[in-house]
């Protein structure tokens, strides 16, 4: 059996991404799925495609600090090794393969100042890389959603963020408009408004993406939109 580490064993033995090998396997696998997946045909999705893992390459070629925050849990987490084991059965594997061998030293947290009381037992995201580390960029983020099942994730949109998701396991959708399976792409340009919606039974776990300005980054002044916005969709 492996022995368990914890986040201060690591910062203290390993300060740069190559003293780490698990991270660098899960970052190539973002660059994997983010090379490697369908654009459907439009031009707009492949130049976040290519930003994002252009960036992504730049980054880990830099071998940026790593430094892990303590590790926590929020209550959402209870359904993240059900996420992994449906992960691991689809072609996302590796990706879910690769999260399933850092758990134990993430930081979830909520990221709003104030959580709606119906989130507080079904949403969680951790940050993998970027300003909150562990791998430290002020250039993008890359890091994990997590909801529960049945779970309505409020409208919202991020200023200055150009957002992708990428379903690893678990059905979902976003503004009513369609269900995506394991491996689909949704881009969020910035400025707009979204709102999730996961199935009935089983979790979801989502890899993300953040491009923008580094201010932006760092402080992203997560909120939720007071009321829904009509679009041209009717949503």
């Amino acid at each position: 059996m492996a022995e368990t580490v914890s986040s201060e064993d690591v910062n203290a033995q390993a300060t740069r991404l190559r003293d780490w090998p698990d991270l660098i396997y899960l970052l190539h696998e973002w660059e994997t799925l983010y090379r490697q997946g369908s654009t459907g045909g439009s031009k707009i999705i492949r130049g976040h495609r290519r930003r994002v893992r252009d960036t992504l390459s730049n980054i880990v070629d830099s071998n940026p600090e790593v430094s892990f925050r303590s590790a926590m849990q929020l209550p959402v987490t209870a359904h993240l090794p059900r996420a992994l084991d449906l992960g691991a059965r689809n072609a996302l594997a590796g990706m879910s393969n690769a999260l399933g061998r850092v758990t134990d030293l993430l930081t979830w947290e909520y990221g709003y100042s104030r959580v709606p009381k119906a989130l507080v037992q079904k949403y969680g995201y951790c940050e993998i890389l970027g300003p909150a580390g562990p791998v430290r960029s002020d250039r993008m983020i890359l890091g994990f959603v997590l909801f529960a099942p049945n779970t309505t994730y409020p409208q919202h949109s991020h200023s200055d963020i150009e957002e992708s998701y990428i379903s690893i396991a678990g059905a979902w959708s976003e503004n009513d408009l369609a269900v995506y399976a394991p491996g689909s792409l949704i881009l969020n340009k910035p400025g707009e408004e979204h709102r999730i919606t996961t199935g009935q039974t089983d979790p979801c776990l989502l890899a993300y993406a953040w491009i923008g300005p580094h201010d932006r980054l760092s402080t992203p002044g997560m909120k939720f939109s007071r009321t829904r916005k009509r679009t041209e969709h009717g949503i």
